[in-house]
C-alpha cells in the first residue's frame, strides 16, 4: 500500500557496473523500489532491462515466450481456504490505506514547489498483486481483493495524471509504452524500473490497461508533486513516522484522529519533516520497515523506544512548513493548534511509544504555530504568495 517517491536525487543510468558502489545502490534500490513500486515513480535502475515490445493488434501473435499484453494471465493456483476474519482484516487495512492517499493527495500535488529536491514527475496511481502481501496472506487478496498475477490499481490520486487521463481503481496493468509489463511475484519492483524508463525525458506516457475484459491505451500526463511513500502502520501506538524517504501513520493514530482534516494536520507534518530532513534517518526508517507490513500478526511492537526525539527547534519548524503546505492543499488549519494541543494532553510524553515522545510539545512550539496562523491568514487576505 504503499505508493510514492522514495529517493532525495536521481540515480543515472550511466553508473558503470564496475564502480565499486553499484552494490550498495541496488541493495538501496531492491529495498524501497520493493515497497514503493507504482505510486511515486522516480529512478532507482542502474542497468536497463531488456523487456519484450508488446504486440499490438492486429499485427500476428507473439512467440510463445512473449504473450500479448492483453491475453489472459495464467490461472491462478487454487487458494487455500481463507477465514471471513482474515479477509475482512485485509479489506479494512485497504481501506484504511486508500483513506492516507486520499488525505495525502493534495498535500502531495499542491506542494511540489516546497518539496524541493523531493518533487518528481509521476503517475499518481498504486497498484499491487496478490503477492504484495505476505505469504499468509496471498490467498487471501485474491479473495477478497481480487487480486491475481497482473498489477491491479489500488488507489488513484486524486488530481493526478492518472485522474485526469480516466485510470480507475481495478484496472488490470498491461503495458507502458507499448512495453509489456511483467506479471508474477516481482511484477511491483520490475514494472517500477520498466515505467520509469518509460517516463524519462517525457510529459506523459500511454498506459495500457484491461478494463472489463476491453484493453484501452490511455495517455497519462505525468504529475508534478513531493515523492513521497504514504504508509500505514500496523500497531495501537499513537503515532506518526518519517524518514526522509516515506511517511508512516499509524493505526493508532487512524483512531486517534476525529476528522479527516485532523488526520491531514498529522500527514503534513511528517511530510514537513521529510522536507526539512538534511539526510534520511535510518533509525526511523528501520522502525517504518516492521510496521508496514500486514500478516498475521495483529500489532507489531514499534521499536521507538530508542528513537531520538526531534529538537523543539525543528519540530516547530516543521509545525511551520506543514501550515502553508496544509493552507496551499485546501485544509483548513483553524483547529491544527487544538488539536496538536489535545494530542500533547491525551498522549503524554512519558508513553514511550506515542506522538510526544518524538515530536516533543512546548509551549514554544504552539507559540510558534499561532503566530504562523496570523501570518497566514495576513497573506490570504491581502492576496500574497503563500510560502514560508
Amino acid at each position: 500500500m504503499s505508493h510514492t517517491e522514495i529517493f532525495t536525487q536521481r540515480i543515472e543510468d550511466k553508473v558503470s557496473p564496475s564502480d565499486p558502489r553499484i552494490a550498495n545502490i541496488r541493495r538501496y534500490c531492491r529495498r524501497y523500489l520493493a515497497i514503493l513500486p507504482l505510486t511515486w515513480l522516480v529512478a532507482c535502475a542502474v542497468q536497463p532491462t531488456q523487456v519484450p515490445p508488446s504486440v499490438q493488434q492486429p499485427e500476428p501473435p507473439a512467440a510463445p515466450d512473449a504473450p500479448a499484453p492483453d491475453a489472459a494471465p495464467p490461472p491462478l493456483q487454487p487458494p487455500a481456504p481463507v477465514s471471513e476474519d482474515n479477509i475482512a482484516a485485509l479489506q479494512k487495512w485497504v481501506d484504511q490505506q486508500n483513506r492516507l492517499n486520499r488525505i495525502a493527495a493534495p498535500l502531495l500535488i499542491n506542494n511540489a514547489d516546497l518539496c524541493n529536491r523531493h518533487a518528481h514527475n509521476l503517475l499518481g496511481l498504486s497498484a499491487k498483486t496478490r503477492y504484495s502481501f505476505s505469504g499468509d496472506f496471498v490467498g487471501v487478496a485474491h479473495a477478497a481483493l481480487g487480486l491475481g498475477d497482473r498489477l491491479r490499481v489500488m488507489n488513484v490520486l486524486a488530481g493526478s495524471g492518472a485522474d485526469q487521463a480516466g485510470v480507475r481503481k481495478g484496472d488490470i496493468l498491461i503495458a507502458v509504452e507499448s512495453q509489456s509489463l511483467p506479471q508474477g511475484p516481482n511484477a511491483e519492483r520490475d514494472s517500477a524500473r520498466l515505467v520509469r524508463m518509460a517516463m524519462s525525458g517525457r510529459t506523459s506516457v500511454g498506459l495500457t490497461v484491461l478494463r472489463d475484459g476491453k484493453r484501452a491505451t490511455l495517455d497519462v500526463p505525468l504529475t508534478r508533486a513531493c515523492a513521497f511513500g504514504i504508509e500505514l502502520g500496523n500497531t495501537d501506538d499513537v503515532n506518526s513516522y518519517a524518514d526522509g524517504h516515506r511517511v508512516l501513520v499509524t493505526r493508532g493514530m487512524l483512531r486517534f484522529v476525529r476528522s479527516d482534516e485532523e488526520l491531514a494536520y498529522v500527514l503534513a507534518k511528517e511530510l514537513a519533516h521529510n522536507v526539512l530532513a538534511p539526510e534520511p534517518r535510518a533509525d526511523i526508517g528501520a522502525v517504518i520497515d516492521r510496521l508496514r507490513s500486514f500478516g498475521s500478526s495483529p500489532a507489531v511492537r514499534t521499536g521507538a523506544a530508542d528513537l531520538a526525539s526531534y529538537t523543539p527547534v525543528l519540530d516547530a519548524t516543521a509545525d511551520k512548513l506543514a501550515l502553508y503546505m496544509l493552507v496551499r492543499a485546501g485544509y483548513d488549519i483553524d483547529n491544527a493548534l487544538p488539536f496538536w494541543k489535545r494530542l500533547a494532553k491525551e498522549v503524554p510524553e512519558e508513553v514511550q511509544a506515542g506522538h510526544t515522545a518524538l515530536h516533543p510539545s512546548s509551549t514554544y512550539r504552539f507559540s510558534v504555530m499561532s503566530e504562523i496562523v496570523k501570518t497566514i491568514r495576513f497573506k490570504q487576505k491581502n492576496r500574497l504568495p503563500l510560502v514560508p
